[in-house]
């Protein structure tokens, strides 16, 4: 019923709605949409502590955000943990584990912003110093999804403050809660430096349509993607989409089947398929297909399902749309021929959105599990005869965000970071990240990217600066020679 604004949570006026718990259908907590009234102070409040936070140096800023990283590091999130699993069914080791990664994300932004400020380039003129230098946009807007609602967040959070920007953040609806909770830490911060608006989509266009926001970062769905990139767009104002995919992953003859079995079941099944990087599609060399399958379907039946505060990786789906959308995917697969090996049903687990974790084999590209992002507990297996075969059909795709892959023979490994039309590509470890490459995807799954680099460079602009430190005339400048001109013959004059 509140939204962040430092030092603190404040009371909204805006209309409440309940926040269900997933796995019980129990009621949480009260969550809240902010008044168009809020979200304009809001605004003018983090612009004019961005004002100020832009013109502190690199070192002072680097020290604030180590201050900050060291505080997370300090903090109990146990109860906020507590709260993300209630909210949308992660497995608690899963939630805690989420917020023990987020520190660390404050402290590469807080050095690699003091180190990269800008680039002298060789001179096109004697006398001339010539350089680039990086300055911030003013106030970014993050819109965050509920899968990984802390984590997805600092990572271009703490991008945009590195970079000299203020922070307005949208976050799930399904996680607003737990976000609220983790916002305290923004305590230490410079007054209103960072806000938290609750709220739904109309928040989140009132946010990118604002003539008083710079830029924009959004994790979500395609088609959610594709609108905000527009709204942004039409107001030429920078964005960094991420809009998920079906990722495929690939089993080749010289794959260790147990290892590759069990990379399958934690790309498949992790946080019950709601990543966006989960593996939906696999494609398995017809020589050891058969025992894959045999192999894959034992270790899935391994995992315990049930309520994320007990003992189990396969919580529920967050929403029961979600559950009906993977339960339309799965039948319509079975309708054009899929054989179901495991799961396909909701199962006796408790009284909330859950589905079993599932794999269908026989799959075919009439099917429309192979491209539809499912979001869900389902692998679909394609039997392919060989290597090139694999490739070709993984990228048989609108999606471009990640690929795997499972092989013991160095060039398919090479092969594969170089065939596979994907941002990411992982071999023999899949979903991993690093704070200091770049993550993102091609094609319909998105545009620009966060960490690395690159990620810095989404939240600040460049300006280019020519100086002459002794100032003369130079032979190029008006007026020009009359030698330079023609006479009316089109002859040069002399």
């Amino acid at each position: 019923m509140s939204y962040y604004r430092a030092p603190g949570l404040h009371p909204s006026a805006g209309p409440q709605h309940p926040v269900i718990d997933p796995a019980t259908l129990e009621t949480v907590g009260q969550r809240v949409t902010v008044t168009q009234t809020e979200l304009d102070d809001t605004i003018t409040r983090v612009d004019a502590a961005q004002a100020l936070w832009k013109k502190v140096d690199a070192k002072t800023r680097a020290q604030i955000l180590h201050r900050l990283a060291n505080r997370i590091e300090s903090s109990d999130f146990t109860d906020c943990a507590i709260l993300m699993s209630r909210e949308m069914g992660k497995p608690y080791p899963d939630a805690i584990g989420e917020l023990a990664n987020v520190a660390p994300v404050f402290r590469y932004y807080a050095e690699m912003a003091r180190d990269d400020a800008g680039k002298i380039a060789g001179t096109t003129q004697a006398g001339s110093l010539q350089y680039a230098r990086y300055e911030p946009l003013g106030v970014s807007v993050h819109i965050m999804p509920f899968n990984f609602p802390v984590l997805l967040m600092c990572w271009t959070v703490a991008a945009s403050l590195a970079a000299g920007n203020g922070c307005i953040i949208k976050p799930a609806e399904a996680t607003t809660l737990s976000t609220l909770d983790f916002c305290r830490v923004f305590d230490d911060l410079p007054q209103d430096l960072v806000a938290c608006l609750p709220g739904g989509a109309a928040t989140g266009q009132a946010l990118v349509e604002s003539p008083r926001t710079h830029a924009v970062a959004f994790t979500g769905s395609v088609a959610a993607g594709r609108a905000v990139a527009a709204a942004a767009g039409a107001r030429m104002k920078p964005a960094v989409i991420e809009a998920g995919g079906s990722d495929p992953m690939i089993i080749t003859a010289s794959a260790p089947i147990e290892i590759a079995a069990a990379g399958a079941v934690t790309g498949a099944f992790h946080l019950t398929g709601q990543v966006c990087t989960s593996t939906e599609r696999l494609y398995v060399v017809d020589s050891i297909h058969d025992a894959f399958v045999a192999e894959f379907k034992t270790q899935t039946e391994a995992l315990r399902i049930g309520n994320g505060l007990e003992k189990s990786e396969i919580g529920p789906l967050v929403s029961e749309p979600a559950r009906q959308k993977v339960e339309r995917l799965v039948a319509d697969a079975l309708a054009k021929g899929a054989t179901l090996i495991t799961g396909g049903t909701r199962g006796t687990y408790g009284p909330g959105w859950f589905y079993a974790p599932t794999i269908l084999t026989g799959c075919t590209p009439d099917m429309d599990i192979l491209h539809e992002e499912c979001f869900g507990p389902v692998a679909a297996i394609c039997r392919v005869p060989d290597f090139d075969a694999a490739i070709a059909a993984a990228n048989d795709t609108p999606f471009g965000l990640g690929a795997a892959i499972f092989t013991t023979d160095l060039a398919e490994a090479h092969e594969a970071s170089e065939r596979l039309d994907s941002g990411m590509v992982w071999i023999n470890n899949p979903m991993i990240d690093n704070d200091a490459l770049p993550f993102g995807g091609w094609k319909a799954s998105g545009m620009g990217r966060e960490l690395g680099r690159q990620g810095l460079d989404a939240f600040r602009r460049s300006k280019m600066v020519i100086l002459d430190h002794r100032p003369k005339r130079h032979d190029w400048w008006y007026p020009y020679p009359d030698e330079w001109f023609l006479d009316a013959g089109g002859r040069k004059l002399v």
